[in-house]
């Protein structure tokens, strides 16, 4: 046989010397090949071998319930795998159900443009405003001047600051603004992080020499250690394991201020309802399901979830300064600690002295940004009595409120208004320039989400109509046998890991309605379970696939995958526990959660009907 062309040399023998592993080697570059291709493929073939794989559904059960879990399971996969961009996935209800017969095209299209869609726009509108004027640099800026220069306090300024933000930004927004910020900061404090990383190696180590592999490299190692050595005796005292121990808490201290920014974006988005979109489908599929209702909106979400939030980020911030070492004084001699400290400072005050005095803009911004907050949490707060009272019962929502306010930025002057432009013929002529103009919302708004939003209530309208959810209900029966509050630290310690390797928008779409069946069939209010895997679906922290902010942080080069592995499984535990205690302590009480309301008995009696 002779030898195919491409055969390395080093893993396939001579032909002459044995045929039989010759051929061994051929099959296998064979199936090689064959598997890479596959893999560049592998979309393609999931789009098309998928929905063959699923058809027995369609035969084998009930006629309605049994087409729409096909579709139900196709998008799952398709959202899991992301086979097709999340969008495009979200947008298949409107072709399959109803060419399957499951809901007519005008109830399905509409679903993807409800009032919830509109409150999560008019939130998008007014961060991307915020952007566009650098308020949200100055707030960052600000918060860390003021919090100190320790480590611990420094990571709690660095959480603080992260989760307001991403209160009204993206979480990815928020990331990609703070992380620069930070590594300035710990540049100016620990040096180059190049020289750091050198400084925590051993230059003495064995191992190090047999990777370097020559007698002239050992040489060259040797000579360039002997020769830092003669300048660390010149120039410090201390001896090489000294330094080198510095430098290894140094470095630690380093990935804790990399890893609490993404981590405490995707704490604070779950404090209000336009935070990120999880909450917002709570929302939409609430008033699926269970139309009447009507105790989430802005205010009363903000009320339960906001006390929450800083328990997770106080006890979030513990667990990473310990694990860091933050909670230690920098590891640094009194002189030394107090240059590197006052070069922090100078980098904090320097930036921020960049930004100028705050301008009009800005504080038209500020106005309208606190005017949108105060509205939204004062509509119809359920603990005291809202400004909506003024109007028709029903008629002005969340939606309404945020669209009115994000529409304003659109006229309003980003240049301070003056009377005597009129009269001064030597004055610019040029048109005035709005807080938000339209080129700049659709650049920075993702238009992908609100169609994912859509694609869920779509999916949930279905799920309800064709009696899937009461058939999956069903077979839930079993569960009923798990005490309700175990059954809560279940149900998030799930959705939690599931949102792990999948998105967060895409998690909580699948997976809500069976949790809402699920609540109905055991007597338990929904929102005793609905609410805390909302909550829970945004907590994802062990991967740096997990969420967007987690592989922004993960992409700077300086962390590990074992690192937010380690640091993630301690705070995906401390979320459940959060969660479980907020939701049977302050949530029990705000929204009545021992009792199994009239609004979910009338929508379990619909559907028995």
């Amino acid at each position: 046989m002779k030898p195919q062309p491409g055969w390395p040399s080093s893993s396939c023998p001579s032909p002459s010397f044995s045929p039989h592993r010759v051929d061994v080697c051929v099959v296998e570059m064979r199936l090689s090949v064959a598997a890479r291709k596959l893999w560049c493929i592998r979309k393609q073939l999931i789009v098309l071998l998928v929905p063959l794989l699923f058809l027995p559904l369609l035969f084998t059960l009930p006629e309605k319930e049994g087409k729409c879990l096909y579709v139900v399971l196709l998008m799952a996969i398709f959202w899991c795998t992301e086979a097709l961009p999340l969008a495009v996935t979200a947008m298949l209800p409107v072709c399959l159900f109803p060419t399957l017969g499951i809901l007519p095209s005008k109830k399905v299209c509409i679903q993807y443009f409800l009032e919830t869609n509109f409150l999560f726009l008019s939130g998008l509108l007014m961060a991307s405003s915020i952007e566009e004027w650098g308020l949200h640099r100055r707030i960052a800026l600000k918060v860390l001047s003021i919090v100190g220069l320790q480590p611990a306090k420094l990571i709690l300024g660095m959480m603080m600051t992260s989760s307001f933000l991403s209160m009204w930004l993206s979480n990815t927004a928020t990331t990609a603004m703070m992380l620069p910020i930070a590594n300035a900061i710990l540049e100016s404090l620990f040096g180059d992080l190049e020289t750091l990383k050198e400084k925590c190696k051993s230059p003495s180590d064995p191992e190090l020499d047999l990777i370097n592999g020559t007698e002239q490299n050992q040489l060259s190692t040797q000579s360039t250690f002997l020769f830092m050595s003669e300048e660390v005796e010149q120039c410090d005292p201390r001896t090489p394991e000294e330094i080198q121990s510095e430098a290894q808490y140094q470095m630690k201290v380093w990935k804790g201020f990399l890893i609490c920014i993404p981590y405490a974006a995707s704490i604070g988005g779950t404090a209000t309802l336009t935070g990120t979109a999880p909450n917002l489908i709570l929302i939409g599929q609430l008033k699926t399901y269970f139309p009447n209702c009507e105790l989430i909106n802005f205010g009363s979400w903000f009320a339960f979830a906001f006390p929450l939030m800083l328990i997770f980020l106080l006890v979030g911030w513990l667990w990473i300064a310990f694990l860091y070492g933050g909670l230690s004084p920098l590891c640094f001699r009194k002189n030394e600690r107090a240059e590197a400290e006052a070069k922090a400072k100078a980098v904090i005050v320097e930036e921020y002295r960049k930004l100028g005095r705050i301008n009009f803009a800005e504080g038209a911004i500020s106005f309208f940004f606190i005017l949108f907050a105060i509205l939204l949490f004062t509509r119809d707060p359920k603990f005291f009595t809202g400004w909506s009272v003024l109007f028709k019962k029903g008629y002005v929502s969340d939606a309404v409120t945020g669209v009115i306010i994000s529409s304003i930025l659109f006229f309003f002057p980003s240049q301070k208004p003056s009377l005597s432009w009129w009269f001064d013929s030597r004055a610019s002529n040029a048109p005035y320039v709005p807080l938000l103009s339209w080129k700049k919302a659709q650049e920075s708004v993702p238009w992908n989400i609100i169609l994912l939003l859509g694609g869920g209530f779509a999916m949930a309208k279905a799920c309800e109509e064709s009696g899937l959810a009461a058939w999956i209900g069903g077979h839930l029966q079993p569960l009923a046998e798990v005490p309700p509050a175990a059954a809560v630290m279940l149900i998030t310690g799930f959705v939690a890991c599931f949102t792990e390797f999948a998105s967060n928008t895409a998690t909580i779409i699948i997976f809500l309605p069976v949790i809402a069946e699920l609540a109905i069939r055991v007597s338990v209010n929904p929102l005793y379970f609905m609410i805390p895997a909302t909550i829970g679906c945004s907590y994802a922290f062990m991967l740096p696939v997990s969420t967007p902010p987690n592989s922004i942080a993960f992409a700077s080069g300086h962390l590990m995958v074992k690192d937010m592995v380690k640091t993630g499984a301690v705070m995906n535990v401390l979320g459940i526990l959060c969660v479980s205690l907020a939701i049977n302590t302050w949530g029990v009480a705000m929204f009545n959660l021992t009792d199994n309301p009239d609004w979910a008995q009338t929508n379990k009696t619909t559907q028995v009907l």
